[in-house]
């Protein structure tokens, strides 16, 4: 067997930095084999100068957006970014491959091993067919007049469909999401709950205040949207609750829920989610840059870390976003939350990641059997292997 020794200034295995003097051992495949002290290593050991680390999970990401990027200006909060998407949506589909292609590209040579990915059209499918990474698709499910429910499921099965057709993956892989508290009935929420059952899923998450708003008093922002868009609301019945509240009871079949955003969550709405739902059922991502060029805010990092929130990390698309690198998001959140120490955050974008998208058997951390990918961090994250 023909093994590579890495060494670098020092090892995050997924859980803590290891410190000075510890050598990675994998096979040339890249299944990791232990973390030993140099002097237990042997010869042929290579050299790093930087900080080696697992491969990152991007728990969320909307690369079919690709072609967005410089197009939607910065800080213009969320509705009317909303509103900004929707109309930039249109690109010819050559404009879209070749941006989706350069987006996956820069992913991977920048230490990403596995994806959570929105989708909304069939448009990734053929990069994601040649790809070296590992993708889990959620199709995104949108409709916020209840007469239209069942034809906006429709619609997105067929698309789901399609990705299961032509990537040959496990439909554990692949699910229908709701979008947004703010874009999903309460009778497509009825539907998506039934179509999810034990599955892994993603829901955008109170992102804006105007979601609060709109749960607790049928006011805000969102209801200019909605008026931009002639679209109905008469039928909808405010709860008098938050967002989270209002939402979250809907599902009730064991799933998954990677929570994006959070960036007006308050400690009441974690309490409330741990009341109803397991621990290892709630995963909160943090796209922190994403965060700052929407709303120009974050959300409560550290309030969060104390509740014991299971924090993953994502970048979001390029129409939130000047890139789509995770360690550019680790580095954000160690800059605006400095009592974060840099191995929790990494925890968070590497071994946490994994457990949200089921794969920690194979990816997230450097422990014997698994093939994580390795990669190099400095000024900037590269891969290794």
């Amino acid at each position: 067997m023909l093994y590579r020794k890495l060494k670098g200034s020092n090892i995050f295995d997924g859980y803590t930095l290891r410190g000075e003097n510890k050598v990675l051992i994998i096979e040339e495949s890249g299944i990791v084999e232990a973390i030993v002290d140099e002097k237990d290593a042997g010869e042929g050991i290579t050299d790093f100068d930087g900080i080696l680390c697992p491969g990152f999970i991007n728990a969320h990401c909307h690369i079919e957006l690709s072609h967005l990027k410089g197009k939607i200006p910065q800080h213009t909060g969320l509705v009317n970014f909303v509103q900004s998407v929707m109309q930039e949506r249109t690109a010819g589909a050559e404009e879209k491959h070749n941006a989706i292609e350069d987006a996956t590209r820069e992913l991977y040579d920048s230490g990403t091993v596995a994806v959570g990915d929105i989708c909304n059209t069939t448009d990734s499918i053929s990069i994601k067919q040649n790809g070296n990474m590992h993708w889990h698709n959620f199709i995104e499910v949108s409709g916020f007049v209840p007469a239209g429910a069942q034809k906006r499921f429709d619609e997105a099965s067929k698309i789901m469909n399609a990705f299961i057709t032509a990537l040959k993956a496990p439909e554990n892989t692949i699910a229908l999401v709701p979008h947004a508290p703010y874009s999903v009935s309460a009778t497509l929420f009825g539907l998506l709950n039934n179509a999810s059952a034990n599955k892994t899923i993603s829901i955008h998450n109170q992102e804006c205040a105007a979601e609060n708003e709109l749960y607790m008093s049928k006011s805000g922002g969102f209801l200019e949207l909605y008026n931009n868009f002639g679209i109905d609301i008469s039928s909808f019945l405010p709860t008098g609750k938050r967002s989270l509240e209002s939402w979250l009871p809907y599902f009730t079949l064991q799933q998954k829920i990677i929570l994006v955003h959070n960036t007006f969550t308050k400690k009441e709405d974690i309490l409330f989610a741990a009341n109803i739902t397991r621990n290892d059922q709630l995963f909160y991502c943090l796209c922190p840059n994403a965060n700052l060029y929407i709303e120009n805010t974050l959300p409560d990092v550290e309030m969060m870390l104390q509740q014991n929130c299971n924090l993953v990390v994502g970048t979001d698309s390029y129409g939130s976003n000047k890139q789509l690198n995770v360690f550019e998001e680790v580095k954000t959140i160690n800059k605006k939350f400095p009592t974060i120490a840099l191995a929790t955050a990494l925890k968070w974008a590497t071994i946490n990641g994994a457990k949200a998208l089921g794969i920690e058997k194979i990816a997230g951390s450097f422990e014997t059997g698994k093939k994580p990918g390795v990669v190099l961090l400095g000024e900037v994250a590269k891969r290794v292997v």
